[in-house]
């Protein structure tokens, strides 16, 4: 009796103290007064960087847009020439197209294929670590260095394969160059994957390589081919390897009736190098015509990452 009087009066003396509570203190939230400013500052930066961005864009557009009203689609069709008149952009397209599926054949199956490994098939050791700390410095490398590399291996030791300064060693060169991208993205892609995902599978039987190829990659594919168009946009856009590895810049050069094969082994441009020679030339014709092959490349890479999104969102509806 007595412990059941405590047990009540303990009761109505937290009733009592919870009833003293203000309402006023119900719900209320300290401002914070840090994080607001910190979210405007990034909010401003973001702003920043977009009015720069399209200021050059805007600034790029309607310096090359006489370019496209008076020759139209000749200037996407012509072969390059010293007249500016009659100089084109088609031979630095059709170069940037195929150093690009060259990168793709070879730098997207690789990397995937070192990123499944490391993720889902290497043991945990110190190796692997030093791996992929090794991945992500050569990320950051510059792509000078790339070009250096890819002079000394694909054009003077394996000539005979590539045929010295070819499209061949500029592909390969690039191949190497976004290699690391490609590797980062795909691995933090599988990653993501839950592991309830991995042990179902297990759980019913399946070998790693068919929970890989059946539960993992499927699941981890947007996110691949996220990478595959952040690696496509920055392989486009190179200059400084491709100088090194063959790529005209000063003499224009003519594929005549070449074959295919033979035009892989051949000399070649592109549209940055196409866009570097025609600003270095000192008629005044020339700066329009440099705006315009800007403009071309912009476009090319605008689609090719149009192409590349759009299958990751067909990959995000199947799954």
């Amino acid at each position: 009796m007595i412990r059941r009087t405590k047990t009540a009066s303990m009761t109505a003396t937290k009733t009592e103290t919870a009833t003293e509570i203000p309402d006023h203190h119900i719900g209320r939230r300290k401002l914070d007064i840090a994080g607001i400013v910190f979210q405007l500052a990034l909010v401003a930066s973001l702003l920043a960087c977009f009015a720069f961005l399209m200021v050059l864009i805007v600034d790029v557009v309607k310096d090359g847009a006489p370019v496209f009203a008076e020759r139209g689609t000749d200037f996407l069709t012509s072969d390059l020439s010293r007249d500016p008149a009659q100089t084109g952009v088609w031979q630095g397209i059709k170069g940037s197209i195929m150093l690009a599926m060259i990168t793709l054949i070879v730098a997207i199956p690789l990397g995937v294929a070192c990123a499944v490994y490391l993720e889902e098939y290497a043991p945990a050791t110190r190796l692997t670590r030093f791996i992929n700390l090794n991945i992500r410095n050569l990320a950051g490398v510059p792509s000078v260095v790339y070009g250096i590399l890819g002079l000394v291996i694909f054009v003077q030791w394996f000539e005979g394969f590539t045929g010295g300064r070819s499209v061949i060693a500029g592909g390969l060169t690039l191949s190497v160059l976004v290699l690391p991208i490609v590797v980062i993205t795909s691995a933090e892609a599988i990653r993501a994957v839950p592991q309830s995902l991995r042990e179902a599978g297990f759980g019913v039987g399946a070998t790693r390589w068919d929970v890989t190829r059946r539960l993992v990659l499927p699941d981890a594919s947007p996110g691949i081919l996220t990478g595959l168009i952040l690696s496509l946009s920055r392989a486009i856009g190179e200059t400084a390897p491709l100088l090194l590895v063959g790529a005209v810049a000063s003499n224009f050069f003519t594929s005549g009736n070449a074959g295919y094969l033979e035009q892989l082994h051949g000399t070649y441009t592109a549209l940055p190098v196409t866009v570097l020679t025609w600003a270095r030339q000192p008629q005044a014709e020339f700066r329009e015509l440099t705006s315009a092959a800007i403009v071309v490349l912009l476009g090319i890479t605008l689609l090719a990452n149009l192409a590349a999104i759009l299958l990751r969102n067909r990959y995000q509806k199947k799954r």
